[in-house]
This record gives C-alpha cells, sequence and structure tokens, in this order.
C-alpha cells in the first residue's frame, strides 16, 4: 500500500511538471511574440499585464534567463522521475518505454501544443503569465543574474554588444507595410494620408509649385483699372506684385488688406505698395515635409521659389502641401477636363502644360516624373527636340502622338494607356 501510494505521488508530481514545462514553453513563445507597438499602447492605456510584460521585455536577457532556467529544471526533473517510476514498474524495458513516452508527450502537450496556443493568442498567455515572471524574477535574481553574466560575457567574446542593436525603430518603406497591413481596420482614405505623410520626404516644391509660365500677379506697371480688374477676378487670396517681369517681384499683397483702400473712389499704385508684405524665398528641390515646418514656424503661407541664380521658377502655397496629404481640395472640375479630355476607349487628349504628377494621379498612370514636371518637358526632354505636329513615340509603354505644337513647346498630345492600365480602369 506505501509502495502504491509512493507511486501516485510520483506519478502526479510528474503531471504537475508536466504542466510547469508546458507554461514555460507557451509563455515564452506568447511574450516573445507580442507585437510591440499594440503592447505599447495597452501599456500607455493602462493596462496591468501589458505593462508588466513591457518592463519584462525591455530586459530579454533576465527574461529568457529566467524561463529557460525554469524550464530545464522542470524538464530534468521529469526525466528523473520518469526514470524511478519506469524502474518499479517494468526495470530495465521499463525505462527505456518510459524514456520513449515521455518524450512523445513533452513534445506534443509540453511544447508543441502549449507554444502553438501561444502563438495563435500571445496577448491571453502573455499578460496573465507576466503576473508570475515578476514573482519569479524578483525570487531568483540571483541566479538569474549570475547566469546572465556569464551568458552575456560569451556574446560579448564573439563580439555582439547590445548597442548593435536598433530596437524596434521602423523605417520608411516598413512604416508603409504597416499602413498596407491595417487596410481591414483604416479606410481607405485615411491610409492614403498617411501613405502622403510618409512620402512627403520624397515630393519638392518643384512638383507641386504654379509653374513661372503661369503665375497671376500685378504688374505695377500697367494701368490701375487693368490691376482692379485682375484683383476683381482672381481665385487666389494673394498675388506677387512685380515690375515688368515676376522676376522684378516688389512683395506679396493680401487682397483682405486691399480691401479698405478698394472701396475708395480712387487708390494709387502708392496705397498698393504700402499694403505689400515681404516676398519669402525658397530653393528649389526643398522637400515638403521640410517647407511645411519652415511654413510653420514662420507663419508663412505663401513662398516664391528659385533656382540656383535667384531666377523665379514658381509660386508654392500652405495649401499646395496639404493637397498632397489629404487630396485636391480646390481644384476646378472644369479646368481638369480642359487639361484632359478622352477621345476613345484607350485614349486622351492631354494638354501638354498638365503637371506630370497630376496627370498621373487623374489616370492612375505611371509616366516617369524624377525628370521634367511637364507633359510638355518630358516628351522635349526625351525627344531633344521641339517635335513636329504627328511625331510619334512611346515612353515607359505609354504610346504618345504629338497632335499640335505652338510656339516651341508641345501644346495637345494624345495618349494611349497600355493594354494592363486600361483593362483596370475598365474594370
Amino acid at each position: 500500500m506505501g509502495d502504491d501510494i509512493s507511486l501516485g505521488a510520483l506519478v502526479s508530481l510528474l503531471v504537475v511538471l508536466l504542466i510547469l514545462s508546458a507554461f514555460f514553453s507557451g509563455s515564452e513563445t506568447a511574450l516573445m511574440s507580442l507585437n510591440r507597438y499594440k503592447l505599447r499602447h495597452k501599456a500607455r492605456s493602462g493596462h496591468r499585464g501589458a505593462r508588466l510584460a513591457e518592463k519584462l521585455l525591455d530586459r530579454p536577457d533576465r527574461l529568457i534567463g529566467l524561463i529557460l532556467l525554469g524550464n530545464n529544471a522542470v524538464n530534468i526533473s521529469a526525466s528523473a522521475l520518469v526514470g524511478v517510476v519506469s524502474v518499479q514498474l517494468g526495470g530495465e524495458l521499463g525505462f527505456a518505454i518510459g524514456t520513449a513516452i515521455l518524450t512523445l508527450v513533452v513534445l506534443i502537450f509540453a511544447e508543441t501544443a502549449p507554444k502553438t496556443l501561444a502563438a495563435l493568442h500571445p496577448e491571453a498567455v502573455a499578460f496573465p503569465a507576466a503576473y508570475i515572471y515578476v514573482v519569479l524574477l524578483k525570487v531568483f535574481y540571483p541566479l538569474v543574474w549570475m547566469t546572465n553574466i556569464m551568458a552575456n560575457g560569451v556574446l560579448y567574446i564573439l563580439g555582439l554588444r547590445k548597442s548593435d542593436t536598433d530596437g524596434y525603430a521602423l523605417s520608411r518603406e516598413e512604416l508603409r507595410t504597416v499602413v498596407y497591413e491595417a487596410s481591414a481596420r483604416i479606410s481607405g482614405r485615411y491610409r492614403q494620408m498617411l501613405i502622403s505623410i510618409l512620402d512627403l520626404e520624397k515630393v519638392t516644391v518643384d512638383d507641386v509649385m504654379v509653374p513661372h509660365n503661369e503665375i497671376v500677379g500685378i504688374d505695377l506697371d500697367e494701368d490701375l483699372d487693368d490691376i482692379a480688374a485682375i484683383v476683381r477676378t482672381s481665385e487666389h487670396t494673394r498675388l506677387p506684385v512685380f515690375r515688368d517681369t515676376i522676376d522684378n517681384v516688389q512683395g506679396i499683397l493680401h487682397l483682405r488688406r486691399l480691401a479698405n483702400i478698394f472701396t475708395q473712389l480712387e487708390f494709387s499704385k502708392a496705397d498698393l505698395k504700402s499694403l505689400l508684405e515681404e516676398p519669402y524665398f525658397v530653393p528649389e528641390g526643398t522637400p515638403l515635409s521640410t517647407q511645411l515646418v519652415q511654413f510653420q514656424k514662420g507663419r508663412r503661407r505663401f513662398a516664391l521659389v528659385v533656382d540656383e541664380y535667384g531666377d523665379i521658377q514658381g509660386i508654392v502655397t500652405l495649401e499646395d502641401i496639404l493637397e498632397e496629404i489629404v487630396g485636391e481640395f480646390t481644384t476646378d472640375p472644369a479646368a481638369a477636363d480642359e487639361e484632359i479630355a478622352r477621345e476613345s476607349d484607350n485614349a486622351w487628349l492631354v494638354n501638354g502644360t498638365i503637371n506630370l504628377r497630376e496627370l498621373n494621379k487623374i489616370m492612375t498612370w505611371k509616366l516617369p516624373t524624377a525628370g521634367p514636371k511637364t507633359l510638355n518637358g518630358l516628351i522635349v526632354e526625351y525627344l531633344e527636340t521641339i517635335p513636329e505636329s504627328g511625331t510619334c513615340l512611346n515612353i515607359d509603354g505609354y504610346p504618345i502622338e504629338i497632335i499640335e505644337t505652338r510656339e516651341n513647346r508641345v501644346q495637345l498630345a494624345r495618349i494611349h494607356a497600355p493594354k494592363i492600365i486600361e483593362s483596370v480602369q475598365n474594370n
């Protein structure tokens, strides 16, 4: 009877050890599988289990040392118990059978099953386990500390330093991947806004500015009646004021400031000049992310883009940058129709002055934008000459035919979309 009780106690102890082995194996997988950003969010939201898990993962060497210490101690003890029980039940043959059975049981119930469960539901396993590990770490700290000293010493000899790792910082491209993978939780519009913010550094003021030849401003050499007409019909709240050419800019006029004198029976150019603000210049090639910060710091909304010689290339505004993030919100649909007109199922008539990035956005095309900013510039650069009407070319798979050339530039071109793009648009 005493032997039966002793044998039953040994079997019960063996079961407890297998449960502990499953706990150590599963909790290790769960803690290491936690999404660090979700964990940080939960910890900052006040979740105690998440805070404890985050604290443990701040020193992974200690956590891993504690888990391996416990898991190895449990597995070795289980092996010894199986040896005792097997010998009592069947001698040497029983020992061999018991070892084989223990290996199978540990593999299934103490390793594979708990680790699979932990990988599928890491938070459900890791957060409760964190409470236990915090206590165990305090109890066995001297042993864990000594183990870590020796393990870290070996890694140091091998040339691995803690400073060699960069933590869990994400690059811009990795952030893009995260945003795309979160598509089920973020609407398409907001997802595109986040991607646009990440891409601001790739886009420069040259890509979004109003080009030199399209700048609308006030020439002080013109008559007052002509100036008044420009002010009345202007679609912009700020206008550059210049003499003769835009390169001789005198200042920037905010039309709101002009309202007081514009109601007078008479106003002079001197009155107009007294309202001018100092022009703000930015170099071409400035990334939009940088320019957005500069606008914010200087409390500005309007800048003149200049090249290395100081010649004005265009105008960029705060609204232009914001539209890169949130999309067009001031574009006149009629204006877009004037620049792009569908001629047939797979052919469009496109104005040569259209901005390539805008054309790609509207048509979901992929015309190259690394060089020239307009369709005319792209064609002229490709041909290295100003083409005549009827000239045909193919740029990156887009067949283009020159319809009209005027004033040394391509005025109108016919673009045929590649068949792949055409099928996508039709669907």
